[in-house]
């Protein structure tokens, strides 16, 4: 078992939070919890106590998903592997030489 709110805080430590969305369900979504973009400090506080449960992050179907925005354009996003999930922190990738045009 595995508490949401420990693992969200746990996932965006050291990282400034744009905006984020959870979702939970075990064979569809029964709740959402959003954080919108320039939120207060209180509601960020209401949002991380909505996620104060406990849910299976073992071996079965993913029950938690979502992404977090981050205020340095890159994210992190529930993802389930092999029967166990979990937030994998994802940037954008840099585009190859190659790929570049230079300007004549």
């Amino acid at each position: 078992m595995c508490n949401a709110k420990t693992e969200f805080i746990e996932e965006a430590e050291g990282k400034t939070v744009k905006c984020a969305v959870v979702q939970y369900g075990e064979y569809r979504i029964t709740a959402e919890y959003f954080l919108s973009c320039d939120y207060t400090p209180a509601e960020y506080d209401a949002f991380l106590q909505s996620l104060d449960f406990e849910y299976d992050n073992g071996f079965g179907l993913q029950e938690l998903f979502g992404i977090i925005w981050y205020t340095d354009g890159t994210w992190s996003e529930r993802y389930e592997y092999d029967g166990e999930e979990e937030w994998q922190h994802c940037k954008v990738p840099v585009v190859p030489p190659e790929l570049i045009r230079t300007k004549p």
